[in-house]
């Protein structure tokens, strides 16, 4: 049983390495410290690595490049974070048909450009180009066994490697987009999936590693969500309610776009 605070902290100029080690294989979590809390993940056996999602900002992208650059990069699953194209070039870049068109012309890409003009020549708004579109089912890059599971806007990653699942966000103490009392069941049964299957680890790309316990909290917060939004007239009544149920939360303007799909 991995222990999410179980871990090394390699410490880098901006951003950290979080290293857990499972014996036969490595995650490497790296924390940009950038403007958008990105976390980005690294599987690594054997000296060959894949990496789950890529950093966007240059600072990171170099800094990340450097890191890696004792072991062979097979692949990157760009799920997600579609940016930051000068990142790895000439690695393999893998995703879904349905990612693929989230960052080149549906919701990422929107949140992509809105991103380049708020953080300007920072913000590498390039798109990676899918060299190897995937299907939902198991894969294997670099000796490295991962299941795709499909999702709305683009997929997750189950490692049986690390007994870990990765998705796009938990946060188990922060604000969530919560689309609706539909969208919060489906994020609750997804949830739950993910405490039957026991898996150690869940790793999401705006937070550090989770367990099962998060999930849990989190499973209570979307039920309480629901109950408030049903008590409430208006987005202000229910955001007045939420803040001061968990006064610790971040991620407000989370808050406020899911009081826009609660009241629309």
């Amino acid at each position: 049983m991995m222990n999410k605070n179980a871990f090394q902290t390699v410490k880098l100029a901006k951003g950290e390495i979080h290293l857990y080690d499972f014996g036969k294989a490595r995650l490497h979590a790296y924390q940009t410290n950038d403007f958008i809390d990105n976390e980005v993940f690294i599987v690594e056996k054997d000296g060959r690595a894949v990496v789950l999602e890529s950093p966007c900002f240059f600072d990171n992208i170099r800094e990340l490049t450097d890191y890696l650059k004792d072991v062979q990069a097979e692949g990157v699953l760009v799920a997600y974070h579609g940016a930051g194209a000068s990142f790895l070039p000439d690695v393999p870049k893998y995703a879904t048909q349905n990612a693929a068109a989230y960052s080149e012309s549906g919701g990422g890409k929107a949140l992509i450009d809105s991103f380049a003009k708020t953080f300007g020549e920072s913000f590498d708004s390039a798109v990676h180009t899918i060299t190897n579109v995937i299907s939902e089912g198991p894969l294997s890059i670099g000796g490295i066994d991962f299941i795709i599971k499909q999702t709305a806007d683009a997929f997750d990653v189950e490692i049986p490697e690390i007994n870990a699942v990765y998705t796009h966000m938990l946060g188990h103490d922060c604000h969530s987009i919560v689309a609706g009392a539909a969208h919060a069941d489906a994020m609750i049964e997804e949830l739950q999936g993910y405490i039957q299957k026991g898996y150690d680890l869940i790793l999401t790309s705006h937070y550090t590693p989770e367990d099962l316990k998060d999930a849990k909290t989190k499973i209570a917060y979307l039920e309480n969500l629901k109950a408030i939004a049903a008590g409430c007239r208006s987005a202000e009544a229910f955001k007045a309610e939420v803040k001061k149920q968990y006064p610790g939360y971040s991620g407000e303007n989370y808050l406020d776009m899911t009081a826009g799909f609660f009241f629309a």
